[in-house]
């Protein structure tokens, strides 16, 4: 009996071992190709920034835009997609897609609107940053990509986007992965002031609402999203390389328009395009989650968040919610990545 236990076990850690040098050496997707087969029930730990890159990206076209993305594992396997938030970008998942890939799902990694490689395809489509947009463009995604189903999961802009995606088309979500739980947005919620202390912390959406603000985060990208990753993570010692890997990704054309338009729409300050008002008006319901759901937090998330307790009635499926420890901040995936690829895995079993 032993033997039966013990044996998978070992092939399982092979793997994982295969393919986290595969990753290093620039291989990753053929190594996991070889050697990826049963979900463990425990990932192996990994040490935060062992790796550093992805390897060759890949481009689709998908609805509105040409996205770049990131591919780990086998085509057939089981599919996650791991969305980033902002200021960051697909790095964040840097050390949690082998992990994934090594457990036996086919993990994919796009750059948002506005970022990385990601591309408008005609240059006439508004440079929206709406939330239904994003959460349209994963969808269109899945469906360039033939995956009908996929666990979804992020933080910041991708933990939204990933919680319209099991609200609004919940068929297409096979579970739910959300750092800082229901991050659903409502324009006309966002009219109702906060405390003064929940809006100091909201310092850049105001000043995004300006004309100064705009040419200042055009001027000072670099800067800006360095600032935030410091404000967001106060323990996480990142080091200028780390940064400089996701930095890239702001230099697309389109990033600045992306950014600025997202946080104006939020309080009021801009249009959505109308083409999106269906699915908006259903948000603003807030409604519930049922979809399998984990949420996570860390315990050292500088960034504007709800506390735990205060969402939890949002997710009427099975849910647990996870409290990192250890100064975990806002970029939680890339902080603290066996932790994040864990409650994937075990999303998946709930």
């Amino acid at each position: 009996m032993s033997q039966e236990i013990n044996l998978p076990r070992r092939r399982f850690f092979g793997a994982a071992a295969a393919t986290l040098a595969a990753t290093q050496l620039g291989l990753i997707g053929v190594a996991e190709a070889e050697t990826a087969t049963a979900k463990p029930t425990r990932l192996p730990a990994v040490k935060p920034g062992a790796h550093t890159s992805f390897g060759p990206l890949k481009q689709i076209d998908a609805g509105v835009l040409n996205i770049g993305y990131a591919e780990a594992g086998l085509v057939g396997a089981p599919a996650v997609i791991l969305l980033h938030g902002w200021p960051y970008d697909i790095h964040s998942y840097v050390d949690v897609a082998p992990l994934l890939a090594a457990a036996g799902y086919r993990v994919i990694v796009p750059y948002l609107r506005g970022y990385g490689t990601t591309r408008f395809l005609a240059t006439d489509t508004v440079r929206n940053g709406q939330q239904a947009a994003l959460a349209t463009d994963i969808i269109a995604l899945m469906d360039a990509l033939k995956i009908e189903k996929a666990i979804v999961a992020g933080y910041d802009w991708g933990a939204r986007t990933a919680d319209i995606m099991a609200v609004l088309w919940p068929e297409r979500v096979k579970g739910l992965v959300s750092v800082s739980g229901y991050l659903i947005g409502s324009v006309k919620a966002n009219e109702q002031p906060l405390p003064p202390k929940a809006e100091l912390a909201w310092w850049y959406q105001f000043y995004f609402a300006t004309e100064r603000g705009q040419l200042g985060y055009d001027k000072y990208r670099r800067d800006f999203a360095k600032l935030i990753w410091q404000l967001a993570s106060p323990k996480w010692h990142f080091d200028d390389a780390t940064f400089e890997r996701s930095a890239t990704a702001f230099d697309n054309p389109d990033h600045v328009a992306i950014t600025i338009h997202n946080y104006r729409w939020r309080i009021g300050l801009a249009n959505g395009e109308p083409k999106y008002d269906d699915l908006e008006a259903k948000l603003a319901a807030m409604p519930p989650i049922a979809v399998p759901t984990i949420t996570l937090e860390g315990d050292a998330n500088g960034a504007p968040h709800p506390e735990p307790a205060a969402y939890a009635n949002k997710f009427s499926g099975k849910y647990t919610h996870r409290t990192l420890t250890g100064g975990i901040g806002h970029n939680l995936p890339q902080e603290a990545p066996q932790a994040f690829a864990q409650a994937v895995v075990d999303v998946d079993r709930l």
